[in-house]
């Protein structure tokens, strides 16, 4: 998949193209059926399927007291584009500019002007342009249109929002189904108190560069891929309440890693089943007498 920053570089040498615009947060099953139908239409025209995105939520212009938290990183979500299997990838940058650009600027400019389309894919609730004035049959006037209905898994409709809801919630085995994948979230690993490593269990410390979603404090089975290779975790997030409430932190303790020292490295975990809540432990030595616990139960699960 070609992936363009900004529109000004692009010098497309097709002559068409069908084209589906949409944040995509996530990319979760229901933007994947939308993409598959982008690339069906695509191909049945011998031309290329190309996503049009924002570098974030434009409810971080629109609506900067009510921005989500965000599902998936952009890269994360180029990734999960890519495997989807769409020709290209333009990703806008959602400034006040772009907030501001009308339905037939934007129609004009970028869809037709720059990308060539002759088609539009778009999903059954598409807005686009200032104060949404473009929709499906706005285009449909313009352009041939194809509306994508709902997209529901077991008679519940697919959304960023219903995501968010469950993975706040802690259900990260419920959400697979609806997401196509384990939740996971990239970071960094850094330096911490290293009291998992004096109570047996060292653990990986992870600072994130973006404030996107987390699953309710508790303990999970999953995995971290350390250079895109799988081991099994046991990960922690709260407030390490044994030992006096602090900030929030994410900790993986990493089953079967061959124990290379990999601060700065960039991880991502994914979170495959719920152990437990999070408990406040009188002793440490009930403390180590769960994690011993929580370790055997991650050991179960089966990465895929």
């Amino acid at each position: 998949m070609l992936v363009h920053f900004g529109i000004e570089n692009i010098r497309a040498d097709w002559k068409s193209s069908t084209v589906v615009v949409g944040t995509f947060d996530g990319v979760h099953l229901g933007h994947r059926a939308l993409i598959q139908k982008t690339i069906q239409e695509a191909t049945e025209r011998e031309q290329p399927s190309v996503i049009v995105t924002f570098d974030r939520h434009p409810a971080t212009i629109l609506s900067p007291d009510h921005v989500p938290l965000q599902i998936g990183t952009l890269e994360q979500n180029v990734i999960q584009m890519r495997q989807a299997g769409a020709s290209v990838c333009v990703i806008l940058p959602f400034d006040a500019g772009l907030s501001r650009t009308t339905a037939h600027e934007f129609f004009d400019e970028i869809l037709v002007g720059s990308l060539r389309a002759n088609q539009v894919v778009v999903g059954h609730d598409f807005g686009f342009g200032m104060n949404r004035e473009g929709n499906a049959d706005w285009l449909r006037s313009r352009v041939d249109t194809v509306e994508f209905p709902p997209f529901a898994v077991n008679g519940q409709r697919v959304s960023s929002s219903l995501i968010r809801c469950m993975v706040d919630a802690g259900q990260v085995e419920e959400v697979q189904q609806y997401l196509g994948r384990p939740f996971s979230i990239a970071g960094v690993v850094v330096s911490g108190h290293k009291r998992g490593r004096a109570l047996g269990f060292p653990t990986l410390n992870i600072a994130r560069s973006t404030q996107g979603l987390l699953p309710a404090d508790g303990v999970y089975a999953g995995v971290c891929r350390v250079k895109t290779v799988p081991y099994k975790a046991a990960i922690s997030i709260g407030t390490n309440e044994t030992f006096g409430e602090g900030p929030r932190t994410i900790e993986a303790y990493l089953l079967d890693y061959p124990g290379t020292e990999i601060y700065g490295c960039p991880v991502e975990l994914g979170f495959i089943e719920k152990i437990r809540g999070q408990q406040r432990f009188e002793s440490v030595q009930e403390l180590i007498d769960q994690m011993n616990h929580d370790v055997q139960q991650a050991s179960t699960i089966a990465l895929g």
